[in-house]
């Protein structure tokens, strides 16, 4: 796992000095450690253009820890790549090549890249099972190519400017850069509180761009074209044999796994305890030559701790697992979030993945993971709770009534997994369309709370500002199937890779350490993904088809637990120990002077969770995320003092 960064410029007034790729590759040193390579070069203008690229990799080795150095180049010395990711089907894509005429310098994966473009020019990457994130220089062409994989494991951003393309593996190695200007865009912003991340393609500043999962772009004479290379069908359900589907299945995922043990380092598994993680761990241990290292982390808060699951995982394979107790000090942590995370990022559990990402490297480089596991087998409470919503649809109209949300306004929203709270808001939003009642669901503010909350002259800013459709128009081309397949399949596509790959891939780079996700192979998410809903959601219980495929691995106990999710007792902080942060930063005249946010509508949303009225713990959360995020990136504070403002939270938990 590496970092990358560079340019191309056709002004050579817009030319990357050694300083400034430099500068760019010092901030990403956490993602590549043990090595660090430049390539730059001027081409004077004859036939083409003159124009100049300059390449820059930081490096984690995994794989050919002595042969692997990039920037890499062709025998010819015509091609050059910076890779970040692994390529898990890079040895039959060597052979395979090898058999055309081609000859390998190194063992790395890298070096298929180089000689699959020399073979398929744009169409290389059709071939490649991976997570990665590449630039390729094509020298004669004079042509840049950028790259992202299907699901979005590893980041990309670019800016594209008059006669130069900057890209790097994270916003702030843009930022390095003379004249790259931090101003933030109020649209990314709006984006922000609607979903607690800013969705691709924007960054939260204005004129910087993330690249598409399974997007390819193009820089060739000044002139950007993105464009897809992976676009999966799921507009209709496919049907197979269900014993047949089972067994593919489970062939699709055993096989997943195994590719994802190639390494030449330690490596081990993230285990939660829950059925995604246990399965992939029963799978490591079955495939393994040697114990599987795995590492769980808790809370001694008992409804957000999953130890005891873990350890029953752990014990039934025989792993050599460790656990981690945390109890999270937000004075340390919360500056070290904002300044790896980049952009505003409100997804609290970010917490428990960052300490057990930097327990884990202690021991491994490389570490397995669950994720996706969810979206592609129905795993989330709210995906029967959707279908649950449908059928009320269909009820007599006196019926339906039993469900308006004006009948469950009584309804306590003090505790965030209480029964009455879920309720409540359930009836939230059953009177919408489907697409927009999830909306409403997951928001963590909803359109009406954040026209609530902005200042008259930050609405002016927002008049064309339609955050809401990056979801919609995502489940608008899965609509047509049963509504557990379409709401999934929008999640694979919006929260997975905006959110979930954001979360694993900064907590684990930022300790140097390199996370697989098994079920994100795209083989098994484009069998999956056909699959009917009713085969993955039966009632209240989701992975139906997965549970049956890998009855034999997951023990009872597992099979049978509620889902819980990965999060940390925030609603407890915000009434004890982060009240006194919260209410001294949010309610500061530093902060109101923003002009994005109401005073009133501040003091309203911290008094009612104090008072226990409403669990507003997400919402303060994401605006304490935003305005110590603008204080690092935008005021450029080099140190956030937290130190004076409250109790360790250790104390409370």
């Amino acid at each position: 796992m590496c970092g990358i960064a560079g340019a191309v410029w056709y002004d050579a007034g817009k030319a990357l000095s050694e300083e400034d790729l430099g500068r760019m590759m010092h901030v990403l040193r956490h993602r590549g450690p043990d090595d660090e390579g430049f390539y730059l070069k001027r081409l004077a203008g004859e036939n083409q253009p003159a124009c100049g690229v300059a390449l820059g990799h930081r490096r984690l080795s995994i794989i050919d820890l002595s042969g692997g150095h990039q920037p890499m180049s062709n025998e010819e010395g015509t091609l050059w790549v910076v890779f970040n990711g692994e390529i898990y089907n890079f040895r039959s894509l060597r052979k395979n090549l090898e058999q055309s005429g081609h000859r390998f310098a190194t063992r790395s994966d890298t070096e298929v890249l180089l000689h699959l473009y020399e073979e398929k020019g744009l169409d290389f990457l059709a071939d490649v099972n991976g997570m990665f994130a590449l630039a390729l220089w094509d020298e004669p062409r004079r042509r840049l190519v950028l790259a992202r994989d299907r699901l979005g494991e590893k980041p990309l951003v670019y800016q594209c400017e008059a006669d130069r393309l900057l890209f790097a593996s994270e916003l702030k190695a843009l930022l390095e850069v003379p004249g790259v200007v931090r101003e933030i865009d109020p649209e990314a912003l709006d984006a922000y509180l609607l979903y607690q991340y800013v969705p691709h393609p924007w960054t939260i500043y204005r004129g910087i761009r993330k690249l598409p999962p399974g997007h390819l772009a193009v820089y060739e004479n000044s002139q950007l074209t993105v464009r897809p290379y992976w676009t999966p069908d799921f507009s209709q359900e496919e049907r197979p044999d269900w014993k047949d589907a089972v067994e593919q299945v489970r062939e699709l995922l055993r096989r997943s796994v195994e590719l994802r043990l190639e390494a030449e380092v330690p490596l081990g598994a993230f285990l939660s305890g829950g059925i995604d993680s246990t399965i992939v761990v029963g799978l490591m241990q079955r495939l393994a030559g040697e114990r599987v290292r795995t590492f769980s982390i808790g809370f001694p808060v008992a409804e957000y701790d999953e130890t005891r699951y873990a350890r029953i995982a752990a014990e039934s394979f025989g792993t050599d697992h460790r656990e981690f107790c945390v109890e999270p000090d937000a004075v340390k942590i919360l500056p070290r979030l904002v300044w790896h995370y980049d952009e505003p990022f409100a997804d609290s559990s970010a917490i428990p993945t960052w300490y057990v990402a930097e327990m884990t490297r202690q021991h491994v480089t490389v570490a397995l993971t669950g994720d996706g596991g969810d979206e592609l087998f129905g795993g989330y409470p709210r995906y029967w709770a959707i279908a649950l919503a449908e059928g009320i649809h269909g009820l007599p109209f006196w019926l339906r009534w039993v469900f308006h949300e004006r009948l469950w306004r009584w309804a306590s929203q003090s505790r965030q997994k209480s029964f009455w709270g879920r309720v409540r808001r359930f009836t939230e939003g059953l009177h919408l369309p489907v697409g927009e009642r999830y909306l409403e669901w997951i928001a963590i503010f909803n359109n009406c709370r954040r026209w609530a909350l902005y200042t008259p002259e930050f609405q002016e800013c927002l008049a064309m500002a339609h955050p809401e459709r990056f979801f919609l128009e995502t489940f608008a081309r899965v609509a047509g199937r049963d509504v557990i397949s379409a709401i999934s399949l929008a999640d694979l596509f919006t929260y997975l890779p905006c959110d979930l790959l954001v979360k694993v891939d900064i907590a684990a780079m930022a300790h140097s350490l390199e996370t697989r996700p098994p079920f994100l192979d795209h083989h098994l998410v484009e069998y999956a993904g056909k699959l009917p809903g009713s085969w993955k959601v039966r009632g209240r219980r989701g992975k139906r088809i997965l549970i049956e495929a890998f009855r034999d691995l997951i023990p009872p106990a597992i099979q049978t637990r509620g889902k819980m999710g990965f999060g940390v007792p925030l609603d407890h902080w915000f009434r004890g120990p982060l009240a006194q942060l919260a209410r001294e930063i949010l309610l500061h005249p530093r902060t109101m002077r923003r002009g994005y946010f109401r005073q009133e509508a501040i003091e309203k949303l911290l008094e009612e969770h104090q008072q226990g009225r409403w669990n507003h713990s997400y919402r303060i959360w994401a605006l304490l995320f935003l305005e110590l995020w603008i204080r690092r990136w935008i005021d450029a504070e080099e140190f956030l003092d937290l130190g004076n403002m409250l109790t360790p939270v250790s104390r409370a938990v």
